[in-house]
């Protein structure tokens, strides 16, 4: 049985705090249909900057990771949490340890959005390492803190 009230651990939406961006238009989209304005492949996924003024694009691999996709506007402004703890998936096959910074990943059939270590020996990705991983108990859901 998993612990609720005081014998349970709970790391989500500590700190928080969003900002608006423009979506790309490429991997996040505006969708009226959908909840959050955007389909599930990309509400809750990582986000980096874009090559726009700000603008912020579903992360690859390796990318720095800046934030959640939180909603996506018809207007194409998006809130992004970018300060805090938040739940991010690990990236397929990604290797995620509390503790260790993040970058950008891809999942299944190379979607974006995801997160893993960054590699350390990697000088690109040690320059671009984001949130601090928490709790990888579900790699689906991995807890992030963003920090402030």
């Amino acid at each position: 049985m998993v612990a609720t009230g005081r014998l349970a651990i709970g790391f989500d939406d500590q700190r928080y705090n969003a900002q608006t961006f423009w979506a790309d238009g490429v991997t996040i989209i505006f969708d009226e249909t959908k909840i959050g304005g955007a389909a599930a492949t990309m509400i809750g996924k990582a986000v980096t900057f874009a090559a726009a003024a700000d603008t912020v694009a579903l992360c690859a691999d390796g990318d720095p990771v800046i934030g959640k996709l939180i909603k996506v506007e018809k207007d194409g402004a998006c809130t992004v949490q970018n300060k805090g703890n938040a739940v991010l998936p690990a990236g397929a096959s990604a290797t995620v340890t509390p503790g260790i910074k993040q970058v950008g990943a891809v999942g299944a059939a190379a979607a974006k959005g995801y997160i893993r270590n960054a590699a350390s020996a990697t000088a690109a990705e040690l320059v671009r390492m984001g949130p601090f991983a928490w709790d990888n108990a579900d790699m689906t859901a991995v807890v992030v803190d963003f920090g402030g």
